[in-house]
């Protein structure tokens, strides 16, 4: 998420140069001006040209707020009041004042809204509703790195359902495709969210939803994420075997796609089922192979959807550290920590909780008992803030590890688990 207190957005703004604020903010969301211009219905060069209008510009009000809101800019900082303002930048607060604020976001989010401003013909523009819907889908998951799955559920279910709906009474073979793939990346993100809550079979169930809406739309490198995520959870599963033929079939749909991205991001996931199968030597070969792929995903356009977050050489590193965690080899833990160190940083919690337990894990195993468990019980309280049972159950298996109830840090350990209702 953009950080509003940064300097050089702050300086644009008050300065009157609002393409500015545009440009730094869709560069900070790794946004191409192509994919923003689509997501507004303009051209890229008329996104270029805003951009560039500077501080004695004359700005098309409508045009401005309609690359804010697509965005998430707040409107004060285009020059714009903002008559619907809500302070969303921090969800605390009860349980249901959280999942009021997460309900009205879907519906928000989900409506065209200030994007048909000034555009009497927006109504008619195929690109507005689907384009709307695929940024709320995003939103939606860059909250789930800080909200309960719990909370997130109910209005992404929400979300799936108008986008159904919307998909069900559109005309035109191209907009139900494209509606079909937005319905597929929530379906993706349904199962996501159901895997964290530690409900696999609704988990399993939502993503092969989402192949099926990705075939709908006929849409093959959406397919092959879809496929690709299916076997990352079966990988982790421990299903290795299932993980593997998924992998094996997510390339088949890659090969009129050859992203550099998407092979780093498979070849990943192949490590990770390699390491469930204890193939050291298999894991060891494809995170190589991934970790090139990584290195020449910089040169291509930003992160095409559905790939939302950037994956690079530091994505590689974390996944070699849960490869080695799963191979109880504490040397691959140890010497990936320095480069893994921008994913272990990041605002992801429940990612963050994740590593660390595999951290833990490794030095569980390397005899180093106070250190592993001290920091199983930091990831274990994010677990339980989150009321993750996906990181509830990873930190048992790294109680598993160690038979003895001694030392005390252990036995703390336990009494926190054992109170754990999720």
């Amino acid at each position: 998420m953009v950080n509003w207190s940064n300097q050089a957005v702050r300086a644009a703004s008050g300065k009157g140069d609002y393409g500015r604020v545009i440009k730094l903010t869709r560069l900070d969301a790794r946004v191409s001006q192509r994919q923003l211009g689509e997501g507004c219905g303009i051209s890229q060069s008329a996104v270029s040209r805003l951009e560039g209008m500077g501080a004695d510009g004359t700005y098309n009000m409508s045009l401005l707020a309609r690359a804010a809101q697509h965005l998430g800019i707040p409107l004060q900082f285009v020059g714009l009041a903002d008559q619907t303002a809500t302070p969303t930048t921090h969800l605390g607060g009860s349980g249901v004042e959280r999942r009021s604020f997460l309900q009205g976001a879907a519906a928000v989010a989900a409506v065209p809204g200030i994007a048909s401003l000034g555009n009497p013909h927006a109504h008619t523009t195929d690109n507005a509703q689907a384009s709307s819907l695929r940024l709320a889908t995003s939103a939606f998951r860059r909250l789930d790195g800080t909200t309960p799955s719990r909370h997130l559920q109910e209005a992404v279910l929400a979300h799936l359902r108008l986008t159904q709906i919307t998909a069900a009474e559109a005309h035109g073979g191209e907009l139900k495709r494209r509606l079909a793939a937005v319905g597929s990346e929530v379906a993706s993100l349904a199962g996501w969210l159901a895997w964290d809550m530690g409900d696999s079979g609704s988990s399993r169930t939502w993503y092969g939803g989402a192949i099926k809406a990705a075939r709908r739309a006929g849409d093959r490198l959406l397919s092959a994420y879809q496929i690709g995520s299916l076997a990352q959870f079966e990988a982790h599963a421990g299903n290795a075997a299932q993980g593997l033929a998924l992998i094996r079939k997510a390339r088949l749909e890659l090969q009129d796609h050859p992203l550099a991205i998407a092979t780093a991001w498979l070849f990943a996931i192949e490590a990770l089922a390699h390491a469930a199968a204890g193939d050291q030597q298999a894991a060891d070969q494809s995170l190589t192979q991934a970790a090139r792929a990584a290195e020449q995903a910089p040169a291509e356009e930003p992160a095409p959807w559905p790939w939302i977050f950037a994956f690079s050489g530091a994505k590689v590193a974390a996944m070699r550290l849960t490869c080695g965690a799963l191979l109880g080899l504490p040397s691959w833990v140890t010497s990936s920590m320095r480069d893994a160190k921008e994913t272990l940083s990041s605002g992801h919690e429940k990612q963050r909780a994740l590593l660390m337990l595999d951290i833990a894990s490794a030095q569980v195993a390397a005899g180093r008992v106070d250190g592993g468990f001290s920091l199983a019980t930091q990831a274990l309280e994010t677990g339980i803030r989150y009321r993750s049972g996906r990181i509830v159950e990873r930190a048992r298996s790294v109680r598993r590890q160690y038979p003895s109830a001694n030392p005390r840090v252990v036995r703390d350990f336990d009494d926190r688990l054992h109170d754990v209702y999720l």
